[in-house]
């Protein structure tokens, strides 16, 4: 993967608004994937700009990518971007997450939603996979904690907790197990690993429904949390894990 920003040792000058610092990368996603259902959860932290009296604001954003899009865009580089925002003026705050939107939706060519987080939801109440042994029912929701994974270009590890529900199988903790446990020491990025953990478990378990979530550590003030689901109705929402 080319990148503008990622792994690279530059000084950057960031006093002046910028969509330039955007950069899209080529999604790896399997063909399969255009029939199931899905988005990426992009919490974005640390958002400053002036107000109507030029005072500072810092707010968290969420961004809300489809999983459908080509292209998704680079971490280090919508970091970049939403820090050059600090010293522009927006009289309505509601203009800055339209602006935002609609840099992102032009670069990845799908629409994007931007909007101020808040609050989040308390994650769902789960069965642990790291301590469970029997087999697990259908229709509970199911979490494995310390899920790590290497990034392709840097080699630093990333963390999550990542989340699972079906209502079709009751599931084997020990398959299970081994194929989250095999990302330790290799991976992909986030959007990937979750794909690639949702395609495996399809096949290879026979499952009818099923929706994988990752909620990911923040790295640079960002956190990207992917959700794929063979559901159209997807079960989670953006809410906080214990982790983040």
């Amino acid at each position: 993967m080319k990148s503008k920003h990622l792994g690279k040792d530059t000084i950057y000058q960031l006093e002046t608004y910028s969509p330039s610092y955007l950069d899209a990368v080529k999604r790896n996603s399997p063909e399969e994937a255009a029939i199931y259902f899905g988005h990426d959860y992009w919490n974005a932290y640390e958002f400053s700009y002036l107000n109507s009296k030029r005072q500072p604001v810092l707010e968290s954003l969420e961004i809300k990518i489809p999983m459908t899009s080509i292209h998704t865009v680079e971490s280090k580089s919508l970091k970049l971007y939403l820090a050059s925002f600090f010293n522009k003026k927006f009289n309505d705050p509601k203009k800055a997450y339209a602006l935002i939107a609609k840099d992102l939706s032009k670069l990845l060519k799908i629409d994007v939603s931007v909007k101020k987080k808040v609050r989040y939801q308390d994650a769902p109440k789960c069965i642990l996979l790291n301590k469970t042994v029997k087999k697990i029912p259908k229709n509970k929701v199911i979490k494995f904690e310390g899920f790590r994974s290497i990034c392709p270009v840097t080699s630093q590890p990333d963390w999550a907790n990542i989340y699972f529900y079906s209502t079709s199988n009751a599931l084997e903790p020990k398959p299970l197990l081994k194929l989250l446990k095999s990302y330790r020491v290799r991976g992909d990025f986030h959007e990937a690993c979750i794909e690639s953990i949702f395609f495996t478990m399809i096949s290879d378990l026979d499952l009818e429904d099923l929706t994988v979530y990752g909620r990911f550590l923040r790295r640079g003030g960002i956190d990207i949390n992917p959700i794929r689901s063979m559901s159209r109705k997807i079960v989670f929402q953006n809410f906080r894990d214990s982790i983040q």
